[in-house]
């Protein structure tokens, strides 16, 4: 039923209810036919008809219009306040909740724009709570079912949010697949901060998949572009995800370079969600980068780590962030905080995410090997390579099996070791 049969509807039950006939009603501005017209729904009133109307049937604009009244219309904006808040202050199983109250709300079912506000939300809030596929689900049914009250700015947020999804769960064709597809949709002469938010968010996807010639050439598009607009949220974007795919070719210090530029502007403009998560990455940087600077790795990471749990970050940020601390507490050779950020980051974990799955328990093994508990270390890396055998083969696949072949090796078990050297050639096939 469309909104023009909606609205004839509601006017025939009103006029029903008020006792009146269509000439009562019509009389005397309108005709009776118009008015039967309008309810049957093959003629659409203007602003102005449907004003007097209102008047004539004694009710209001707002609820011939959407099927609310106005107290009801003014509670559902509150309720998505409430929602929007509990998420930015990282209160998200709360969010959760009230998103998902408000969806299951019947009055605002005939209010496109609000109802799909409350979906949103509700997918971000999943999101955040680990429940990727719920937040697949959602954020694809809002691609499928995009109408007129759908801006190109919410589309594309969506988009990004599904593509940074499937990326977390994994699935990195159907990440390339959601951000070309809409980039393909619009002309890369027409760059702004969303559609270059949408290609940083597929870079980081490229860069997952394996795809490094691609991700260096999208990169130097994507700064150039950044550069043009001048905008502080697009040059963030670029720059931090240009540094990930600059330091997977080798180029470290160009990878400092371009990630404390986009740190210094984040931390002037930026919210801080975002802050957090960039400091987070730039924390896996400077571990790999410059290993002589743990401490300050760790000081830094402990930071995101505050900062991340008091913003509306997903559990996948703070298992990433729990994991750097636990690696900068290695290098600093301390290995049992290492182990209790390890042990945390694991009890984070759901059972949707085999890739993170398989990375703390490889980092578990690293650390009781380095604890010389052989038996522990072999029971985690045995695991891990269970999970590591049912992902799909790309580079940071093969990087974990060669991660787990190096610590077999060093534990004596070379039979294992030699399985899992294969498993990361055949990866990369080779």
């Amino acid at each position: 039923m469309t909104s023009q049969d909606l609205v004839g509807q509601r006017i025939k039950t009103i006029r029903r209810q008020r006792g009146l006939s269509q000439a009562q009603l019509a009389h005397p501005e309108l005709s009776d036919s118009y008015v039967s017209l309008i309810e049957s729904g093959k003629r659409t009133p203007t602003p102005a008809v449907l004003e007097l109307l209102a008047q004539k049937l004694d009710c209001s604009l707002t609820y011939l219009v959407n099927g609310v009244t106005a107290e009801q219309m003014e509670e559902l904006d509150l309720g998505l306040r409430f929602a929007r808040m509990a998420l930015e202050n990282g209160e998200v199983a709360e969010a959760r909740r009230r998103y998902r109250e408000l969806m299951e709300d019947k009055s605002i079912l005939g209010l496109n724009s609000l109802r799909e506000d409350a979906q949103f939300g509700y997918a971000r809030a999943v999101e955040a709570c680990g429940d990727l596929d719920e937040a697949i689900r959602v954020l694809n049914s809002l691609m499928e079912s995009g109408g007129e009250s759908q801006t190109p700015s919410r589309r594309v947020a969506i988009a990004i949010a599904l593509c940074r999804c499937y990326r977390e769960r994994g699935d990195y064709q159907d990440g390339v697949r959601v951000g070309e597809s809409l980039l393909s949709e619009t002309a890369r002469s027409n760059w702004n901060d969303d559609l270059i938010e949408l290609g940083s968010t597929l870079l980081s996807v490229y860069i997952m998949r394996g795809d490094l010639l691609r991700a260096r050439q999208f990169a130097a598009e994507l700064l150039s572009a950044a550069e043009t607009l001048g905008t502080p949220r697009s040059i963030v974007a670029a720059c931090w995800n240009a540094a990930i795919a600059a330091e997977h070719v080798g180029f470290g210090e160009e990878a400092m370079s371009l990630i404390e530029r986009a740190l210094a502007i984040q931390s002037e403009t930026g919210g801080p969600r975002n802050l957090a998560r960039l400091r987070g990455a730039y924390v896996k940087l400077l571990l790999q980068v410059r290993p002589d600077e743990a401490a300050v790795a760790r000081d830094l990471a402990l930071r995101a780590l505050g900062e991340l749990k008091e913003s509306s970050s997903s559990v996948v940020d703070v298992i990433y962030c729990s994991i750097y601390l636990a690696q900068a507490e290695l290098a600093l050779g301390d290995l049992d905080t290492a182990l209790g950020y390890a042990q945390q980051a694991m009890d984070l974990i759901g059972d949707n995410n085999p890739h993170l799955h398989s990375e703390v328990h490889l980092l578990l093994g690293q650390i009781y090997f380095m604890q010389r508990r052989d038996e522990a270390c072999s029971t985690e890396l045995s695991v891990a390579g269970e999970s590591l055998k049912h992902l799909s083969a790309t580079r940071k696949v093969a990087e974990s099996w060669q991660h787990a072949a190096d610590t077999m090796a060093q534990l004596g078990d070379h039979d294992a070791s030699v399985d899992a050297y294969q498993r990361a050639l055949a990866c990369v096939g080779l």
